[in-house]
């Protein structure tokens, strides 16, 4: 049987194929290529200026060009990018066969969170130019990336508490086990002392993570990634994790924003909200948000900025004996401040604010109630406070009620709100598996990382919705403009730095100038 044959690789070729004509004219890396040559990278903040003594530095635009492409190949890991550029030929395409090691491309993901999100940035002004963005309606919410934090090396006041109290139960054992050793029992009396002292340096350092937690405003301790927390993820399973806002567009599920947080989502959308008026340069849009987002003082931010929102309405903290008398059933009169209960009685307020707290924050509420409660034939079915039914009403309760008739007008919209921004997320880490955070030790680092993952996202929905010729046309007429500017920008550049040399010879002309001119009047006269 006759199989195809492979060629001899011993055998010489009289005409070697070049490593270009080995790459297909529509491989997607020489869009990379392309892209990446349009950006102005000094102008994003990539270092450019290198001191010429010592080995010279790679270009940023290529090490930028490696990252996207290993992105896009769902390969993060420094080490891994080190392989591909010995091995891929698409690499050593894209980088000229350049080969950089795994620390050089690691400190350049660390070293440049502000000018990745730029990058990002310039994926939404593609998205832009094409009509992609259609900046009336936004869905907003957040997804966790585990860090490279274990739960183990993760620290609470109760947790740090429970382990002295353990560390504090062996030394009493140890203590009472050393008393109790025979003098001549020398072995075993030096392997019990080690345990003390092993025990006494780990209380020594659950102390100190105590005392940093009480010095600062912090609720836990992340040892290994200190920026890192312990949230919750889904029902009551928790990680050690960043939580990354999101904003993205409805018209083509591109994102348009994002930023890696530490927090929850409850003091999140007032800022994104900020961010998207900034990008979109409007506020005549419609954000959708779930009910995570629900705070008074967030409503408040979206009035402010004349932002049109709708955010999930959460259950009802406490239900009344029968829900019937729940307090959606109560009616309030704006009119006179003042609401009507079920059993059609008037709660009324003494116009004083109360402070309540919500664990780490606080909101300002009113007080309503009547004396009417105290014969109130529902009274049990209403209440189980002895003294009646009390009614808070928060600060915001307009704003919040507005959200209210906002939904119940636009059902149909707000249902499309998961469609939207749940669209990148399951590319992102049900496709691509990238549900962690590749860098360890501070939020910026872990920001580059997921700025890189969104990079890479746009950048395939724009494959995807416009197609890579029509992508390919935009960046080759981009690239002789960028080329044009980038020359003008130096002209001028050489321009200032000539006349800021040569101003301080011009000062010194001038002065012996003037100085001759009084020598020369002086002897005249």
């Amino acid at each position: 049987m006759k199989f195809i044959q492979g060629y001899n690789r011993e055998q010489t070729h009289l005409f070697p194929v070049s490593l270009n004509d080995s790459i297909d004219a529509d491989n997607e890396v020489r869009l990379i290529d392309l892209f990446v040559n349009s950006l102005a990278l000094e102008d994003f903040g990539f270092k450019m200026d290198f001191i010429e003594n010592g080995r010279p530095a790679y270009h940023p635009g290529d090490l930028l060009k490696l990252y996207i492409y290993g992105y896009l190949n769902r390969i993060r890991s420094s080490r891994a990018l080190e392989k591909e550029t010995k091995r891929n030929i698409e690499v050593m395409w894209l980088l000229k066969t350049l080969q950089p090691d795994h620390n050089t491309i690691a400190n350049f993901r660390r070293d440049n969170p502000k000018a990745i999100k730029k990058v990002f940035r310039a994926t939404v002004e593609i998205a832009k130019n094409f009509n992609l963005i259609g900046g009336k309606l936004i869905a907003g919410d957040s997804t966790k990336f585990r860090a490279q934090n274990s739960k183990k090396n993760n620290y609470n006041p109760k947790k740090i508490e429970r382990h002295i109290a353990y560390i504090d139960r062996k030394l009493e054992e140890y203590t009472n086990s050393l008393a109790q050793q025979d003098d001549d029992n020398h072995e075993q009396k030096e392997l019990i002392q080690a345990e003390i002292k092993k025990h006494e340096q780990r209380k020594i350092e659950y102390n100190q993570l105590k005392q940093q937690i009480d010095e600062t405003e912090e609720t836990q301790i992340s040892t290994s990634d200190p920026d890192s927390r312990q949230m919750i993820i889904r029902n009551m399973i928790t990680e050690v994790a960043y939580n990354v806002q999101t904003t993205v567009d409805a018209q083509n599920n591109i994102p348009i924003d994002y930023k890696t947080t530490n927090a929850n989502d409850s003091k999140a959308m007032g800022n994104m909200l900020q961010r998207a008026k900034s990008i979109l340069k409007t506020n005549d849009f419609t954000a959708l948000y779930d009910k995570g987002y629900h705070t008074g003082s967030e409503f408040k931010t979206a009035n402010t900025l004349d932002i049109d929102v709708m955010v999930a309405i959460p259950g009802v903290a406490s239900n009344a004996p029968d829900t019937d008398f729940n307090v959606e059933h109560f009616v309030y009169n704006p009119n006179s401040d003042t609401y009507i209960c079920p059993a059609n009685e008037t709660l009324k307020t003494n116009g004083n604010w109360y402070r309540k707290n919500r664990g780490k924050s606080s909101t300002l509420v009113k007080h309503y109630k009547t004396a009417a409660c105290n014969d109130c034939q529902f009274n049990q079915q209403c209440t189980r406070n002895p003294r009646g039914r009390l009614i808070e009403r928060p600060e915001n309760a307009e704003l919040i009620e507005q959200n209210f008739r906002r939904i119940e007008a636009n059902k149909a919209v707000y249902k499309q709100r998961q469609a939207i921004v749940e669209h990148p997320y399951g590319t992102i880490k049900r496709q691509w598996g990238f549900s962690y955070i590749m860098t360890k030790r501070w939020i910026e680092r872990a920001d580059a990382d997921v700025g890189l993952m969104f990079i890479a996202y746009n950048f395939r929905r724009l494959l995807s919705v416009i197609g890579k010729n029509e992508l390919k046309k935009y960046l080759g007429v981009l690239l002789p403009v960028f080329y044009l500017k980038n020359a003008l920008n130096k002209l001028i550049k050489f321009i200032l730095r000539t006349i800021k040399n040569f101003l301080p010879l011009y000062n010194e002309y001038f002065v012996l100038l003037v100085n001759w001119h009084i020598f020369t009047r002086e002897f005249t006269y």
